[in-house]
């Protein structure tokens, strides 16, 4: 008789022990690829959508909290501006809605905070947060409606105004209504199945919102304690301390003029300062982490298409540009030759890819930061009438804040622009991170460029003489206009086993690295051992364990690469045979289609068929180890330790049963030249 409670973990042990240590992987390897084929807007709706509400919601709680603590209403005495008229109570019925509101806010945004913490279930918590938000956001919109009629006002209008409260209360609405929209988009796909309902971020993304709900509280308790200090109106103090904190010093009569408010704007300041750079450093990663891969994916898979649909079989070209055609035809070409070709056209579709994606990403960051500026310059030239600006003074304002310039000669009076104003320039610090980042990629590298060029012909040579730089320059100039572009085969270079490690390049896994190094030292020693015994098997496979362990050091090193280390051909066609994989074995090679068939998309590493034989695959094609959101190097160093893995378990089942399995290559073929194309002759592409 079975005892109830260890009979189903002894079941789940067996289980366990007969599943296919490796069926996780490839697993994984199907989502990742699913993942960089997926279109853009699911990846939105999965990632930016909740990180935009992540991040916007603690600020439309704080400007819930600016339109609560201040009266809606000023009377403005003869003589005197808006901006220094005397405060009218607002009624009960007002305040207790308003509370409510930030109320339902609040719960809401620990709800969405708890989700993604994974502290609370995906269906419970953006019932709260969508639900939550919209009410929040619908009692606000009352409120304004109400509050903008003639029956909250009194009577004569030119001797009272509406305060910067009401105006907060605008912004805090209509971006209630923006996240939790964003947030019924994010719902409506997980259920629709097109991402699991919980949210992948990663800790940079968690980490940005963290850091804004930092910046929101420091920014309201500093006003705070500056309010008592130095006599201004709260909402005054918030539009003091927004202008210092992000550094664009406009002055005017709100500036420190106590010894304390003074000597505290030291810590303050520098407090604030640090908090701003953690914010544009986590944005900058996330348009760099993200954003970029996504981008790319798309653009390359495109690109890809296009060039495959664009194969002439008359002319015998294809075409990888809008004015660039090379010649395409595997007639007479040995099998290796047509993959290199394939490999050849696909690092043109690489590199055009990448060019697209840095300056669309540019034109788009521009656009948007070109918006910002007109956009805000017209809602300043209307909130500052009774100032007589005009649009072209509010142009100035608005572009000296944006640089953080700061001049000080024109300053906002109207209760409208203060509040505009501290939303406007939270706006502005991810508008002009990511503007600066894409900048950096295209016009500032090519600037950085050109500049060491000129030095290299003038006042700072570096190896290679003026006449050497001169021709190198005319030969890139010529080789991207309109022409026919050529593509030498060149002969692999051999393998060599030496005992030189550098130790200058950073690993970007110490440990890893030892346990390499450990494997490596062991696999050569039995290896030795094996071939005195005579026993040419083991000898093998201790080698062959020995030469994974001897590349997986140095592909570890060309991990934190940057720019990412890119592989030639023959080293690809080396490592490839490492991994099993054949380049002159046109079984396991087919011709890419336009199109993928998603049924598949399981070829090279450890993808199979239903009959479990690996599927061929092309350089052109999906699983191609060029397409992907990995680097090559951490392509080819998950491979590598997967590859070694497995021959471990392999070399542990064959020693307890008594039967060795050979290796992949043997040590004969381990010494020889990787194949190539040796003393055939250099053809066109």
């Amino acid at each position: 008789m079975n005892d109830p409670g260890v009979d189903g973990a002894l079941h789940e042990a067996a289980d366990d022990i007969e599943r296919d240590p490796h069926e996780a992987e490839e697993k994984e390897e199907e989502e990742e690829e699913e993942d960089f084929l997926d279109p853009t807007r699911w990846w939105f709706a999965s990632t930016a959508c909740p990180l935009i509400a992540g991040t916007f919601g603690p600020m439309a709680n704080a400007f819930s909290i600016c339109a609560l603590v201040q009266n809606w209403r000023v009377y403005i005495p003869p003589g005197v501006d808006e901006a220094h008229g005397k405060d009218i109570k607002d009624p009960q019925w007002l305040i207790a809605i308003n509370s409510v509101s930030l109320v339902f806010a609040l719960v809401a945004n620990m709800a969405l905070l708890l989700n993604m913490a994974r502290r609370l279930s995906f269906a419970i918590a953006q019932s709260i947060t969508i639900v939550g938000w919209f009410i929040s956001s619908i009692l606000l919109i009352a409120l304004v409606c109400v509050a903008s009629s003639s029956l909250f006002r009194n009577q004569p209008a030119e001797s009272h105004a509406l305060s910067q409260a009401f105006y907060y209360a605008i912004i805090a609405a209509a971006l209630y209504c923006v996240v939790s929209s964003l947030m019924v988009v994010t719902v409506y796909g997980a259920y629709r199945n097109h991402y699991p309902k919980e949210f992948q971020l990663t800790s940079s993304q968690r980490t940005l919102m963290l850091q804004t709900i930092s910046f929101m509280v420091y920014l309201l308790l500093g006003a705070l304690v500056y309010t008592k200090i130095e006599g201004w109106e709260f909402l005054d103090a918030v539009y003091w301390a927004n202008f210092t904190l992000l550094t664009i010093g406009i002055g005017g009569e709100y500036v420190p003029a106590t010894h304390l408010g003074r000597s505290l704007l030291f810590p303050y300041a520098i407090g604030g300062i640090l908090t701003v750079g953690l914010v544009i450093g986590s944005i900058r990663s996330l348009a760099l982490e993200r954003g970029k891969h996504k981008m790319s994916a798309r653009f390359m898979e495109k690109k890809r298409q296009r060039v495959l649909a664009s194969v002439d079989p008359d002319e015998r070209t294809i075409k990888i540009g809008p004015f660039k055609k090379i010649k395409f035809s595997q007639k007479g070409l040995s099998e290796l030759q047509r993959r290199e070709q394939e490999f050849n056209i696909m690092r043109h579709v690489q590199k055009s890819a990448e060019k697209r994606r840095r300056w669309t990403s540019l034109a788009m960051s521009t656009i948007a930061a070109l918006l910002l500026w007109f956009l805000g310059a017209l809602v300043f030239t209307y909130s500052e009438k009774p100032q007589g600006w005009s649009y072209f003074v509010s142009l100035y304002f608005a572009y000296t804040s944006l640089l953080t310039i700061g001049y000080g000669d024109y300053t906002l009076s109207s209760n409208a622009s203060k509040p505009f104003f501290v939303f406007w320039t939270m706006l502005a610090v991810p508008t002009l991170t990511i503007l600066i980042s894409n900048m950096g990629d295209t016009i500032i590298k090519a600037f950085s460029d050109f500049t060491l060029w000129i030095g290299s012909l003038t006042v700072l040579p570096g190896e290679n003489s003026t006449m050497a730089n001169l021709k190198s320059a005319a030969k890139k100039l010529q080789d991207g206009r309109f022409r026919n572009q050529r593509v030498k085969f060149e002969k692999p270079p051999g393998l060599e086993i030496t005992g030189d490690d550098s130790k200058d390049n950073k690993l970007s896994d110490k440990g890893l690295d030892r346990l390499a190094q450990h494997i490596e030292g062991d696999e050569l020693e039995e290896a030795e051992q094996a071939e005195k015994e005579g026993n040419t098997l083991e000898r093998d496979i201790h080698f062959y364990h020995f030469i994974l362990a001897k590349e997986l050091q140095q592909v570890m090193k060309d991990v934190d690469a940057s720019p990412p280390r890119q592989y030639s051909y023959q080293e690809w066609a080396y490592y490839l045979r490492l991994l099993g994989q054949d380049e002159t074995d046109a079984s396991r090679h087919r011709k890419a289609p336009v199109k993928e068939d998603k049924s598949r998309r399981n070829g090279i590493g450890n993808g199979n068929d239903e009959s479990g034989e690996r599927v061929a695959w092309s350089w052109l094609g999906t699983r191609s180890p060029l397409m992907g959101n990995k680097s090559e190097a951490q392509w080819l160093l998950e491979k590598l330790l997967g590859t070694l893995e497995r021959e471990m378990r392999k070399m542990r089942r064959s020693s307890s049963q008594d039967h060795m399995e050979p290796p992949p290559l043997s040590m004969a073929e381990l010494r020889k030249k990787p194949p190539g194309p040796g003393s055939e002759k250099n053809q066109e592409s």
